[in-house]
């Protein structure tokens, strides 16, 4: 333990278990009465937004029977995977109490790149290389400038969205007759396949029980190894039962997928898309759940005082955090391409990274910093889709769409901060 007048080591800096873990449950009925202490507190963790999800599905279902139809929820996949994925983006600035306004176009400028090499003839995994490359490098550029000059990220970003919006109309413009009228088509079954295509029913099953089943024995073995520890971890019957929730989920989903959503023809199976999600989540889940520099970017962003006393870089980490947000923009943009079969320079970039951004906040990672999870931008993305897609469903227009997402929006931050005073309190 620290005294009053000694620094924090590195050690307690990145091993401190989370505050809000403080009992250890050996019952279910133990378990129980935590969690409601914790939400009195409140800790409710991701239990808002699913709740206000499932209110909301409620209520377009009950506006309109075709909302839960397999054709729409397989279509609200497709339509949610870039969102998720620019949230997932921002969560790696936002867990430090940064911003990146710039990812939009950041994403854009991977997708004409990717495009336009393409449409050269380059194979398609060197077209997504390069464009992924150029995507880190300018997330990069911004990190160091916003770290090294202690620069806020809001300007920082805000200078490169303008930057980056010229850009792309010059790289549109510089492709010539590739770029006919300002849009560059998407030159490439694989790359289209990600949210045209789709398994096979077959392929279906096997890869939604296998993502369960490895989800599922993560999960077990985590709180197995807590509890050897002597660590906080829910009892044995939690587990299972979160084991069992995360297999019925993916078989509900599996079942949807693989009902036939064609008119003229047979359209079975689960969009590729989806699959490409779900490797993005895994990876940055692990990154910043089982590594020191996950554990770096907690503590930077719940005190970075304390993270440079016990010894943290963090010019280093925080230059990292915005090469991987521009990394993950850049996927972000080969999925939006794949999704609308082209490019064009009227991209709305500053719009998407505002719906990235409130994904990731209504999902419930804090706009303060140091308390995210790559998960909330699933949640929070799916949010901001199931509003999109109700909403054109009734047949309302685009601004009611935007108007709708600021409400969910403000209501997340008003809960953030209850949330906060609560804890605090």
């Amino acid at each position: 333990m620290t005294s009053l007048n000694q620094e924090p080591t590195e050690e307690e800096i990145i091993a401190t278990p989370d505050a809000s873990a403080d009992l250890l449950a050996s019952s279910m009925g133990d378990y129980l009465r935590i969690v409601g202490r914790r939400v009195k507190s409140g800790e409710s963790g991701a239990l808002p937004v699913i709740v206000g999800l499932v209110v909301i599905v409620i209520f377009f279902q009950v506006k309109s029977s075709l909302f839960l139809s397999a054709g729409n929820l397989v279509n609200l996949m497709a339509q949610s995977a870039f969102i998720i994925t620019l949230g997932m983006a921002e969560i790696f600035v936002l867990l430090l109490g940064d911003i990146d306004l710039a990812a939009g176009f950041t994403a854009a400028c991977a997708a004409v790149i990717a495009l336009w090499m393409l449409a050269l003839g380059d194979p398609w995994w060197a077209a997504v290389i390069v464009a992924l490359i150029a995507a880190a490098a300018y997330g990069a550029l911004q990190g160091i400038i916003t770290a090294k000059l202690v620069l806020p990220s809001f300007v920082v970003t805000l200078a490169g969205q303008l930057f980056l919006s010229g850009l792309l109309l010059y790289l549109i413009s510089a492709t010539g007759s590739i770029g006919v009228g300002g849009v560059i088509n998407l030159h490439s079954s694989i790359i289209n396949d990600i949210e045209s295509g789709q398994m096979s029913p077959a392929a279906t099953w096997i890869v939604m029980i296998a993502i369960a089943a490895v989800a599922g024995l993560s999960m077990f073995y985590s709180d197995l190894r807590r509890r050897s520890a002597g660590l906080v971890a829910p009892p044995v019957s939690v587990t299972l039962l979160k084991v069992a929730g995360v297999l019925i989920a993916a078989i509900i989903v599996a079942a949807i997928a693989n009902q036939n959503r064609g008119r003229l023809t047979t359209l079975e199976g689960m969009p590729w898309g989806v699959l490409v999600v779900l490797a993005i989540l895994f990876v940055w889940t692990v990154l910043l759940g089982r590594t020191r520099f996950g554990r770096y970017i907690y503590a930077i962003g719940g005190n970075a005082e304390a993270a440079r006393r016990a010894g943290v870089s963090i010019v280093r980490i925080r230059t990292l955090a915005f090469m991987l947000c521009g990394l993950t923009a850049g996927m972000t943009g080969i999925i939006y391409a794949s999704y609308l079969g082209s490019i064009s320079n009227g991209v709305q970039g500053g719009q998407n990274v505002l719906n990235a951004v409130a994904a990731a906040v209504i999902g419930g990672t804090s706009l303060f910093g140091g308390r995210g999870k790559m998960l909330h931008a699933v949640l929070g993305g799916l949010v901001v889709g199931v509003i999109y897609n109700g909403l054109e469903l009734l047949g309302l227009s685009a601004a009611a769409q935007l108007m709708w997402t600021a409400l969910v929006l403000l209501g997340a931050v008003i809960v953030d901060r209850i949330t906060r005073r609560g804890s605090a309190g």
